[in-house]
């Protein structure tokens, strides 16, 4: 098990690199500068900002400079926000943006490995019709169109709900955004176990075991459920980093203090650093996800250790 995880840690290592290296020249390849403005800057004010910065200096230095800063766990400073780090941004964003997704893809798990099994259980039959019916209705239909509908039936007209905010994370805040980010994970969840779990149902294995008399909840929890989510957990790392990441959409509908309002304004703003900052973060978290998914799909199928 520890050779496997050291190989899953070294092939990590290059990708971020990569990451990085295509981040830093994209975000200058792009038009506009981060001292760009309604109102040009004089010459000699622009190129002492420029400078200070180090943005006068070759790219590959301003590269090596970045990496340097970066393996002491230093980001920058955000060229707009004048008073922040860009690290001290993230320290504020990310909270926000990982408990909005954090709560999404636990009820999304919740609903969809249920629903899924009920399907696979009742395959062919009216129940199994109605929940994957119910399930491309979700993948169908995109959390930027639930998530004012949402707002339109229980905030507007029954007025159940506030309309947005975050109110310092408070369940009616974050009731309708978590469900908003779930709903399409569920439907993915829901059609990846209803395929896994018929198939495994029809295993030798499952026969073998409802032939020693065994009863069926106990087959599924005990014998099912493992073999069955090996597709769910492989989907799972990929999934809640960009339910993580994607918030963006649903933290700008609801008015959430998350770090994707950073994401936009930088990029709007030519902001290089703080651009970079979330990219490589994102990055970062996006490949621990699928390492962690790796750990545990070689936990629940040894043979991937191999």
């Amino acid at each position: 098990m520890l050779n496997f995880i050291f190989r899953r840690l070294l092939s990590a290592i290059p990708t971020l690199l990569i990451l990085i290296g295509l981040a830093f020249c994209l975000i200058r390849v792009a038009p506009g500068g981060p001292f760009d403005g309604e109102k040009q800057l004089p010459a000699e004010i622009e190129a002492n900002l420029r400078a200070a910065y180090h943005l006068d200096e070759p790219l590959y230095r301003q590269f090596g400079r970045y990496l340097v800063n970066l393996a002491h766990g230093d980001f920058g400073p955000s060229f707009q926000y004048r008073d922040f780090s860009v690290t001290e941004l993230i320290r504020s964003g990310f909270p926000v943006s990982l408990r909005l997704g954090g709560l999404a893809m636990l009820l999304a798990l919740l609903l969809g490995v249920t629903a899924g099994s009920i399907a696979a259980l009742n395959q062919n039959s009216t129940t199994d019709y109605s929940v994957m019916a119910t399930t491309m209705l979700g993948i169908s239909i995109p959390n930027f169109v639930v998530a004012p509908l949402l707002i339109l039936i229980f905030a507007v007209g029954l007025r159940w709900l506030p309309a947005g905010g975050y109110g310092g994370g408070a369940p009616q805040y974050l009731l309708m955004p978590v469900i908003a980010l779930a709903l399409p994970q569920v439907a993915y969840i829901a059609r990846l176990t209803r395929g896994s779990m018929i198939e495994v149902l029809r295993s030798p294995f499952i026969r073998t075991a409802r032939a020693q008399g065994l009863s069926l909840p106990r087959i599924i929890v005990l014998h099912a459920l493992k073999p069955a989510l090996l597709p769910v957990v492989s989907y799972l790392g990929p999934a809640t980093a960009a339910v993580i990441t994607g918030s963006v959409v649903i933290e700008q509908i609801f008015g959430i203090p998350g770090l994707g309002r950073y994401f936009v304004q930088g990029a709007l703003n030519r902001d290089y650093t703080l651009v970079m900052g979330v990219v490589v973060f994102y990055g970062t978290l996006i490949i621990a996800f699928n390492f962690f998914v790796d750990l545990v799909y070689g936990w629940l199928d040894p043979r991937v250790r191999l």
